[in-house]
């Protein structure tokens, strides 16, 4: 599979059953895909692709953010916007790095695979960044245990 940033995908369940990490989004019961999640590639290991989960739940997502705007000026761990036409919430506290052998396979609407507008993929991809910088500095923004993931997934590519 050709995998490309800024498309949704949808990732295996042996992904989750491997890394066996509870705070992960991971897929919905009987075979259901949800979340989908938006595909970055690592800028440090190619290799390496950070999912970010896609959520519907637009109001209690905007109410997170909107307290966290008014603490602390601004918010890094929630980008806004649209996805598919629908409001969204992208949510780069729940991210986490995979490798493609992970993904099941693209998301798509109506036959068509999702991408995401260039303007929000960019913010997205910054907001990741920075709070992956953050977490390399001590500051706890993610959910799951992006260290022990990423190296298991260096590992896999080995």
């Amino acid at each position: 599979m050709n995998i490309q940033s800024g498309f949704f995908y949808h990732i295996k369940d042996a992904f989750f059953e491997e890394v066996q990490d509870n705070s992960l989004m991971a897929n919905k019961e009987d075979g259901n895909y949800r979340p989908h999640y938006l595909a970055i590639q690592d800028s440090q290991n190619p290799g390496i692709y950070w999912m970010v989960p896609v959520s519907s739940k637009f109001e209690k997502y905007q109410n997170i953010y909107s307290r966290q705007v008014a603490r602390y000026k601004k918010c890094t761990k929630i980008v806004l916007g649209k996805c598919g036409g629908w409001d969204a919430a992208f949510l780069i506290q729940n991210a986490f790095p995979t490798t493609a052998d992970y993904f099941d396979h693209i998301h798509t609407s109506k036959g068509v695979p999702l991408s995401l507008h260039d303007s929000t993929a960019k913010l997205i991809a910054e907001n990741l960044s920075y709070n992956i910088r953050l977490h390399k500095r001590g500051i706890p923004l993610f959910y799951t245990d992006i260290d022990r993931i990423y190296h298991l997934m260096e590992e896999k590519l080995k």
